[in-house]
């Protein structure tokens, strides 16, 4: 539950601090005090959306800081837990700084933290009634949620969702998948024709830097022979030759190791020269043995030339990317071949997300029809004790043909409404009257937030259009509301006021020429004055302290429930 709030410096709030209890608290004051600032405040603190102009005038920066008991509220716990936000035991501290130049900043527990967190953790924190929040009430989508909030099949609701919207992707996935099998099949038949004839042609990257070789080898055959006899003549058959003058070198410089062994190393290198000269002519000899003149050879690696170059240029590559030009249409045609596969693949899919789909909405409409009679019962008595006497509320549960399954299920959700004795039940965004909307939709707004989790509840004015005896009954539902929540009911009805058990005053003040915003718990003497001015108006009369004391006696007889 909400433990304090402290505002300062927004909008005409120069500085606020306020404990709350449990129970229900009222906010009142004369109009333009500054009572829905609170809220504001309130709401900017749980991450609503900050603009500049809320910080005072004259002002550098406006704060906000909230404190929470979480004791009762696991679900807060387990969010902080979750985002490593922790802080002591079981306290939540919510701060908001807004300032003039730059950014807001937000902090739970001292840590930094964005507004959108702000929000999420808040919504688990407190839920706010704003007084126009029965207009939301004739959205049917509006309705549809509050019924499953209601019946306390959300997470269900939330499944049934996931599970269209999966069928929804594989459905579509399978659409484009078969809207693509056409052009898929002509581009396999593409594929097969190059794969078969890239594949017959035996192409292979070795063998085309060998055939290279061969080929400037084979054309300068003449070249290389006549040159090779030239070199070995000069080794080793010519007068004199190369191998004989090393010989003759080798054995002079042997003499003349013996005298001086300093010569010895050059006396290794002629010896090596010597040898490598004889081996290099018995390699051009064995070389000159096994050439021959072949045009035949010439030209079957000239014909295995042009078949890879005109393959290249038939898809305009390189012949040296041929290999890998063959292993990329190999691996697009097995891709191709396998979205055959997907494609049944896709069709099992969407079919097992409608079975669960179905499954999951068909139990999601047996918990809203039960839920829908139980919001039946609730409502219409609520009807009867608001001022609607014979007045009935239904929930109408539509079936829809599976061809328009939606997202929400497999039913249409409509508020029915019948405010007097023998008028029809008509869609509730048919009620002509503000006041009857306001009362419904009030009466709507109390059922539905007893069976909720989040412990604070806020009222910001939802009791606008009502009044006299009404205006005590909608006092008594938020005062029984109360009993099992923490109530905070921003009012200008004193029937309303005088069941809170608790009451806040809100006044402006006029200070060195500023306007100040003052809030302050009122003792029972000064609630007797507050709710007397509240019935009173300008001049309060000792029977109008009276009227205001006896109310306050009445609401305080009464049994919890």
């Amino acid at each position: 539950m909400l433990t304090h709030l402290m505002v300062r410096d927004l909008a005409i709030v120069s500085a606020v601090e306020l404990e709350f209890e449990a129970a229900m608290s009222a906010l009142t004051g004369e109009t333009g005090a500054g009572k829905s600032i609170l809220i504001d405040a309130l709401g900017l603190a749980l991450g609503d959306k900050a603009e500049t102009t809320m910080i005072r005038p004259g002002c550098t920066r406006a704060e906000i800081v909230a404190g929470f008991d979480l004791g009762a509220n696991p679900a807060a716990r387990d969010w902080l837990c979750a985002h490593q936000l922790e802080g002591d035991e079981d306290a939540c501290i919510l701060r908001r700084l807004l300032v003039a130049k730059g950014r807001s900043r937000a902090y739970v527990n001292g840590h930094p933290t964005t507004a959108a967190q702000l929000r999420e953790l808040g919504e688990l924190l407190v839920d706010i009634h704003g007084q126009h929040a029965h207009q939301s009430l004739l959205r049917a989508e509006a309705q549809r949620d509050l019924l499953d909030a209601y019946g306390g099949h959300r997470a269900l609701a939330e499944q049934v969702a996931a599970d269209f919207r999966a069928y929804r992707d594989h459905a579509r996935a399978l659409e484009r998948a078969e809207q693509e099998a056409q052009s898929r099949a002509e581009r396999l038949e593409l594929l097969r024709f190059q794969v078969e004839e890239l594949e017959a042609a035996a192409i292979d990257a070795a063998e085309l830097e060998q055939l290279d070789g061969e080929q400037r080898r084979l054309s300068h055959l003449e070249q290389l022979q006549s040159g090779t006899a030239t070199v070995l003549q000069a080794l080793a058959e010519g007068e004199p030759t190369i191998c004989d003058q090393l010989a003759t070198t080798l054995a002079e410089i042997e003499d003349l190791a013996a005298i001086d062994p300093a010569l010895g190393e050059a006396r290794e290198l002629l010896e090596t020269a010597s040898i490598h000269a004889g081996e290099a002519a018995a390699a051009l000899r064995h070389y000159l043995d096994g050439l021959e003149l072949d045009p035949d050879a010439l030209a079957t690696v000239e014909a295995r030339l042009e078949q890879l170059q005109a393959l290249a240029r038939k898809h305009r590559i390189f012949p040296a990317q041929l290999p890998e030009y063959l292993a990329e249409r190999r691996a697009e045609l097995d891709a191709l071949e396998q979205a055959s596969v997907a494609l049944a693949g896709l069709a099992e899919a969407r079919e097992a997300a409608w079975g669960r789909y179905l499954q999951g909405a068909e139990a999601l409409g047996e918990a809203r029809t039960a839920a829908a009679t139980r919001l039946e019962e609730t409502l219409s008595t609520a009807m009867g004790e608001l001022g609607m006497a014979g007045g009935r509320f239904a929930v109408a549960l539509e079936p829809l043909p599976t061809e328009r399954a939606a997202a929400g299920g497999l039913e249409r959700i409509t508020f029915m409404v019948s405010a007097n004795p023998g008028q029809p039940l008509q869609p509730l965004a048919r009620v002509a009257s503000g006041g009857e909307l306001s009362r419904i939709g009030l009466a709507i707004q109390v059922a539905t937030a007893a069976c909720g989790r989040i412990p604070t509840l806020v009222f910001d004015e939802v009791d606008v259009g009502i009044g006299g005896g009404v205006a005590e009954i909608v006092g008594r539902l938020l005062r029984r509301l109360g009993a099992e929540r923490q109530v905070l009911c921003v009012t200008h009805l004193p029937q309303v006021a005088a069941q809170a058990h608790r009451q806040l005053r809100v006044r402006k003040e006029r200070r060195e020429g500023e306007t100040h915003t003052r809030i302050e718990p009122l003792d029972e003497s000064a609630r007797i004055e507050e709710i007397a001015r509240m019935l009173g108006g300008t001049e309060i009369t000792r029977r109008t302290r009276d009227h205001a004391s006896e109310m306050l006696d009445r609401a305080a007889a009464m049994p919890p429930s």
